[in-house]
């Protein structure tokens, strides 16, 4: 599997959490009315859903190769600029044909004019419609906010993703925001946690707790010192809702 970027400077590697703190390299599933959610991880911040018939895949970086052997995408999403999350190269050697990538302004801005047919711009707060899902555009942002911020408010999304009344959160590089903490009838979300790029464990747990989704898989937790500390994440949000269920996949499987 190629090496992938995972933060938006280059970041040191630590020692992956030990196997006895993973949940093994299934595909995690949530059951809906008519279909079933797969959650599998590539590496970070990059994920292939499959959700009944369609597959989804998540800021795909890292080259072809991570993704041989898996089904094409029915649609693609990228949250932003950075090199973990947008890879132009990576998206043209998928050989996407018609494919619909749905992404945010400054993503068009930076990628080839070639690829501008297959592009669905969606800004903060706005909702669109592709293969019978609806997609909202949820904002992500550091705080406080700063001009000068690594993730400044209007330029990423993260996004809920809904089908047959079932709805994913995929959080991309946010902090513990507002927008996040409203969030309704979320039944599975995946959430960042890495410094210092975006929140810290704490933030993480708290935000979660805030708007309660039914399963919550952390994700994007490759920091500049290393890993986060994902079990304590887990601790802390079931010390607050042990109703949430915390599930640890491996998103790192080039840390050997």
């Amino acid at each position: 599997m190629g090496v992938l970027f995972s933060s938006c400077k280059n970041e040191e590697k630590n020692e992956a959490i030990s196997e006895t703190e993973l949940t093994a390299e299934v595909d995690q599933e949530m059951e809906t009315s008519n279909a079933t959610l797969e959650i599998e991880p590539i590496s970070h911040a990059t994920a292939l859903l499959k959700w009944g018939d369609a597959v989804i895949y998540t800021d795909p970086v890292g080259g072809a190769d991570v993704f041989e052997g898996k089904a094409a995408p029915s649609f693609v999403l990228i949250t932003d600029i950075h090199g973990d999350h947008m890879d132009a190269k990576t998206l043209e050697a998928l050989n996407l044909g018609d494919t619909k990538i749905i992404v945010p302004q400054a993503v068009k801005d930076q990628l080839p004019k070639e690829m501008e047919a297959n592009l669905i711009v969606m800004n903060n707060g706005e909702t669109n419609e592709i293969m019978g899902f609806s997609i909202k555009a949820i904002p992500m942002y550091n705080l406080p906010e700063a001009k000068d911020a690594m993730h400044t408010k209007g330029r990423g999304n993260g996004y809920v993703i809904e089908k047959d009344g079932q709805r994913l959160y995929i959080s991309g590089d946010t902090e513990d925001i507002p927008e996040m903490r409203d969030l309704e009838n979320i039944d599975v979300a995946l959430i960042c946690m890495n410094l210092p790029y975006t929140m810290t464990v704490e933030d993480a747990a708290d935000g979660v707790l805030a708007f309660a989704p039914k399963k919550v898989y952390p994700y994007h937790y490759r920091g500049k010192d290393g890993l986060a500390d994902v079990s304590k994440f887990k601790e802390l949000v079931n010390k607050g809702n042990k109703e949430i269920e915390v599930v640890q996949l491996n998103w790192y499987p080039e840390m050997k």
